[in-house]
């Protein structure tokens, strides 16, 4: 599984961008997707690199679809190929080590 995070800002629009963050939103949406929406960034997970980029493209177009004229898109990828990850597994292991 990969894990994917990314942030989308437009840019010159407003202070208040969210509904830009939204469009990109109803594209993972639209994808079928897991993802987590956090206050400063979006984590999705898909089952290879291709579906990855392919979902930021669509992102990235549907915040410009939307009016803006500049974006910025910033993206990591977690790739893990000797075991297999979800989002969750993740954060369960820090919380694991917290507890002993």
């Amino acid at each position: 599984m990969i894990i994917v995070e990314f942030s989308i800002a437009p840019l010159g629009v407003s202070e208040s961008i969210s509904r830009y963050v939204a469009e990109a939103i109803r594209v993972l949406e639209a994808e079928g997707v897991k993802y987590q929406l956090t206050p400063m960034c979006t984590i999705f997970e898909v089952e290879n690199i291709e579906d990855a980029f392919k979902i930021i493209v669509k992102a990235h177009n549907a915040v410009l679809k939307a009016g803006a004229k500049r974006v910025l898109t910033s993206i990591k990828i977690d790739d893990r190929r000797d075991v297999e990850r979800k989002m969750e597994d993740k954060v369960k292991s820090v919380l694991d080590k917290l507890k002993g």
